[in-house]
């Protein structure tokens, strides 16, 4: 960490294990330099030099039009905090508040990315990080033609990672699409879209492909989290940018990515995104609530696609078993366990729809209220039964 004019900054950190935010510190560009060139190495170009034939294609990448349809969309999110007085005063001594600490100069203490999604009424809203906005004084928006606008947080979720933000409609020129992160394939072309290292490399795409449609991480708070793995380059300062399929629509709002492994071996081309459909999910309820209140099963659970095939029959789960989702501890006095659900069991439906992975599940379960019935049906020993759950708040 680095302290400058009374302020700590320290880069944003990501809520997985060796995983890293996408949220860039200035502390962090503030070791970044303009490289200056050697003018002695420099060779004048003569009159007989290659030259640019002028018949060069304008736009030879395919992916330039899906960039095109986003670009305007994309914004620089930037944390402000107050200057604290570090000063000793009889305030300090006595822990009382000083009375005008509120009134610090702000400063700028990280940023991130963010996408404007929707534009109604008086307001355009834009989806970002949680992790780019938290604990800040004031939200700022840097929108593609580089004017800065003040922001007001709508409603955040550091379970899921997201947050809402408004700014006036008037600075609103473009809102970018949402894709069906379902349909997603392994190997298919997707740009990343975003601020690495903060608003100086505003607008910056890089190309990757889908290196996995699900992926289910742990977090730290002991949450499993499906999302999209990529290895399009996602950088500090790329959180809650845009991951872009061919046809110009986001399927995914970039969260993080793995630095190096558990033994500390260096890793290259491991971002991961937040799932489109997920986040429509989130962002709709944000800005509807303000926050998520969530009926939940009380079930610890991981997709079998993260289960590898070397411990299904340790699980005891049967080989014909394709999709579904392991449950791997009931709370106590929970819904589930209320209605019958043990450890052990596979959910394969949930209101008589299929659930492959997490993000799903909790598709299926967010558009119910506390206190819904649901019928979860599940492969116990190779039988399915179908049990009758009253969500409990998360």
């Amino acid at each position: 960490m680095e302290k400058h004019n009374g302020i700590v900054k320290t880069a944003i950190v990501g809520v997985v294990a060796g995983i890293i935010g996408g949220g860039v510190s200035y502390a962090t560009l503030d070791r970044i330099n303009t490289a200056s060139f050697n003018n002695d190495a420099q060779t004048s170009i003569s009159s007989n030099s290659a030259k640019t034939s002028k018949n060069s294609a304008k736009t030879s990448g395919t992916m330039t039009p899906a960039y095109n349809d986003v670009r305007g969309a994309v914004v620089s999110v930037i944390n402000m905090k107050r200057q604290r007085s570090s000063s000793n005063s009889l305030f300090d001594i006595f822990g009382d508040d000083e009375p005008n600490k509120d009134k610090g100069k702000l400063q700028t203490y990280s940023e991130g990315s963010g996408v404007i999604y929707m534009k109604s009424g008086n307001k355009g809203y834009i989806v970002t990080n949680n992790h780019v906005v938290s604990g800040s004084d004031r939200i700022q928006v840097m929108l593609s033609n580089g004017k800065t606008v003040n922001a007001r947080i709508v409603g955040t979720d550091a379970t899921t990672d997201l947050a809402v933000l408004s700014i006036d409609a008037s600075h609103v020129t473009q809102t970018a699409e949402f894709g069906d992160s379902k349909s997603l394939q392994a190997g298919q072309t997707v740009i990343a879209v975003g601020s690495p290292l903060g608003s100086e490399y505003a607008s910056t795409v890089t190309q990757g492909i889908i290196s996995a449609p699900v992926r289910n991480i742990t977090t730290s708070s002991a949450n499993q989290q499906t999302v999209i793995q990529t290895d399009a380059a996602i950088n500090p300062g790329n959180s809650g940018g845009a991951l872009v399929n061919s046809a110009g629509q986001v399927i995914g709002i970039s969260s993080m990515k793995l630095a190096q492994s558990g033994d500390g071996t260096s890793v290259e081309g491991m971002g991961f995104a937040i799932p489109s459909n997920e986040v429509v999910t989130i962002v709709n309820q944000l800005v509807k609530k303000g926050k998520i209140v969530r009926p939940q099963l009380g079930v610890k659970v991981i997709a079998l696609q993260g289960i590898p095939n070397s411990y299904r029959k340790q699980l005891n789960i049967k080989s014909n078993l394709k999709t579904g989702i392991y449950i791997a501890e009931v709370t106590k006095r929970s819904a589930a366990q209320v209605a019958g659900l043990k450890t052990g069991d596979v959910i394969v439906k949930v209101d008589n729809k299929s659930v492959s992975d997490v993000a799903s599940l909790h598709s299926i379960l967010y558009n119910h209220k506390v206190g819904d019935n649901v019928d979860v049906i599940v492969n116990r020993n190779g039988k399915e039964l179908n049990l009758h759950v009253k969500l409990q708040a998360d």
